[in-house]
């Protein structure tokens, strides 16, 4: 992450928000677009399993640039998984409709691979793991 971007999932130095206060795009404004990019990453469902993928886990981080373009580093339950040539246009449509997000990059990455513990309860409970 370069001083320019905000990142929802890692936060390097924050303003006792949650924020990265090095961001370009106004606090009130960037805490607006975190919260809808997560909704609506919570609108896009692994088609084999009833949770949706980021109760799932399966991202891993969201930087959001000054330019307010959307970089999503996510994986898949499985590499192999059917739906993998899919998801990541899933993911780039859900988020990119999100008003103010000027592009979205999706990659996808294997490292670390994914496992059961990145669920949230609410997942455990929608697989009836929990």
């Amino acid at each position: 992450m370069d001083d320019a971007s905000a990142t929802a999932e890692t936060v390097p130095e924050t303003a006792g928000n949650g924020i990265v206060s090095a961001s370009a795009i106004p606090a009130d404004e960037l805490a607006r677009l975190t919260d809808d990019i997560v909704s609506a990453l919570k609108t896009v469902y692994d088609p084999e399993i009833p949770a949706d993928i980021y109760e799932l886990g399966l991202v891993y981080k969201i930087d959001i640039e000054d330019d307010r373009s959307v970089k999503i580093d996510m994986t898949l339950t499985a590499p192999g998984c059917p739906v993998a040539g899919e998801m990541p246009g899933w993911v780039e449509n859900a988020v990119g409709a999100v008003e103010g997000v000027s592009g979205v990059e999706v990659s996808m990455v294997f490292d670390p691979p994914w496992t059961p513990d990145r669920m949230s309860e609410e997942a455990q409970v929608a697989v009836g793991w929990y």
